[in-house]
């Protein structure tokens, strides 16, 4: 197994930078680069202009830790451009690094990729690690306790669904199911401000924010029940668009593993039905349910919390991917990624390590 596990430790190595250099090129035929997004902003005057450069250059403090953008409009043409400067923009690239070779810049972000230095944020003047650990507290605490309700919700309802199908439960569970995966979760969490923030009926819970104004002056206890007091209806939101997949995955399994011999045999050695469902089934059928738990809760806490962040005043990591691609801030888009793309390999990795640790029978290393 420890030979399985350095393949493929060594395989996310081309892995993560084929998909670095994918994005790279993308994002250079994109339009709108940040020097384009300084441009659109001014007036078009030179007072103006060389007053951004003179800030840009004290808060920036030189180019040398902004050569991991990319530029794609190259240093010659600039759409709107006209009445500005040559010097100036000329002085833009310096500063963003974009008076570098294409292949140079990427190399230099890579380089300091590797030891998790991402630069300075073009447009917050603000180092991008300290923003994303500003950002992380709110986005793992969606991400997760969603990914733990969702499974705790699913796996016994799902369960609940196999033995009893075909029944009514497992119809008019279904009907919900069908709905609730029918329904986008943002559309979930307007209805659950409209019924309970004060929308229009109830005002039980607050409409934004992780937590209040006093915060810092509560208890442990009083911070710890004001933290859940802001986090309930974010997560009531998340859960109820995303347990509708897993719960039919979870029925599905066991159904499947339901019909297998083994449990025939089980039952003919006067086994009880418990006994035969959560001795024999369960482990076999929650294979694929448990082994996917870490994938599940990098997508829930990397993809699924943007519009939850945004309707909440959340302020995550998903609303700050967002407004780095809008204003086209490289450093913090690149970073970004990269840490996402890289924590994505590992969970698939560790994905695989809990396959094992369900069903020891199941051997990687023997199969490769």
């Amino acid at each position: 197994m420890l030979a399985y596990i350095v393949r493929r430790l060594l395989l996310m190595i081309p892995t993560l930078f084929g998909i670095m250099l994918l994005s790279f090129l993308i994002i250079q035929a994109a339009p709108g680069g940040p020097i384009e997004q300084i441009l659109a902003r001014l007036d078009g005057t030179e007072i103006d202009a060389t007053a951004r450069i003179s800030n840009n250059s004290q808060n920036e403090s030189g180019s040398g830790n902004q050569a991991n953008a990319s530029n794609q409009q190259g240093s010659s043409t600039y759409r709107g451009r006209q009445g500005i400067d040559p010097a100036f923009i000329k002085e833009l690239e310096r500063e963003f690094g974009f008076d570098k070779p294409l292949a140079e810049r990427f190399i230099l972000m890579m380089g300091r990729f590797l030891s998790f230095d991402f630069g300075k944020s073009f447009f917050r003047d603000r180092s991008v690690v300290d923003l994303v650990i500003e950002k992380m507290p709110v986005s793992i605490s969606l991400g997760l306790w969603t990914t733990l309700l969702t499974y705790l919700i699913s796996i016994p309802l799902g369960v609940a669904k196999a033995v009893r199908d075909g029944s009514r439960f497992d119809a008019w569970t279904s009907a919900v199911i069908i709905f609730a995966n029918a329904v986008p979760s943002f559309l979930f969490a307007i209805l659950l401000i409209v019924l309970f923030a004060g929308g229009r009926y109830f005002e039980w819970f607050p409409l934004r924010g992780l937590t209040s104004d006093n915060f810092e002056q509560l208890s442990l206890w009083g911070k710890a029940l004001d933290y859940g007091w802001h986090m309930v209806l974010p997560i009531a939101s998340m859960v109820i668009g995303g347990f509708a997949g897993l719960t039919m995955l979870t029925k599905n399994s066991f159904l499947d593993q339901i019909s297998q011999q083994y449990v025939v045999t089980a039952r003919a050695k006067g086994l009880t039905e418990r006994r035969v469902l959560y001795g024999h089934v369960f482990r076999n059928a929650m294979l694929l349910v448990i082994a996917g738990f870490p994938s599940a809760f990098i997508s829930i806490l990397f993809t699924g919390s943007l519009l939850t962040e945004v309707i909440f005043s959340l302020d995550g990591l998903g609303l700050l991917g967002f407004e780095a691609a809008i204003n086209r801030d490289y450093p913090i888009m690149f970073a970004t990624l990269y840490v996402f793309t890289l924590l994505g390999l590992i969970m698939n990795l560790v994905g695989d390590l809990m396959y094992v640790a369900v069903d020891p029978r199941i051997d990687f290393e023997a199969r490769s």
